[in-house]
């Protein structure tokens, strides 16, 4: 889909859907990495994530425009456009969008070797991300000296 037919699928959801033009710009942002889309307040914009529509179609992207319409004509109407309003919840129920949208599959990131410290004297076990000095810190229990397991 490329930004024509994004402005024209827009333009028509918002007549279709709400009864009113939408007379700003839709179109896609590759930067956006966890939401569906946004609405600018400044420039009344929409900015729609192309990564949802590569991922799960039309559909899925159909529902996110419609809650963004959701913000774009209550703000414009002076009403409450944000998540929590009263106005906006309502608005979705009706048009029938989504509160949220489908999560994208994160890359996990891979957890960090974890050290292990164990105190000499008291046998007390410390376990961290970042190596530490054994020279410069002791057991926070008894003072006794610290040692890197090997485990």
């Amino acid at each position: 889909m490329d930004q024509k037919q994004l402005q024209a699928l827009v333009e028509q959801i918002s007549i279709s859907t709400f009864g009113k033009p939408f007379r700003h710009t839709a179109s896609f942002n590759s930067r956006l990495r966890t939401v569906g889309g946004r609405y600018v307040l400044q420039t009344h914009n929409i900015e729609l994530n192309k990564k949802h529509y590569d991922r799960f179609g039309e559909e899925e992207l159909i529902a996110i425009i419609k809650h963004e319409l959701c913000h774009y004509h209550l703000h414009l109407e002076g009403k409450g456009y944000r998540h929590r309003d009263r106005d906006f919840r309502e608005l979705l129920r009706k048009v029938g969008a989504p509160r949220y949208c489908r999560p994208l599959e994160q890359k996990t990131k891979t957890p960090k070797a974890i050290h292990t410290y164990i105190c000499t004297s008291c046998g007390l076990t410390y376990k961290r991300k970042k190596r530490m000095n054994t020279d410069r810190y002791v057991c926070g229990h008894c003072h006794g000296r610290l040692k890197l397991s090997s485990s």
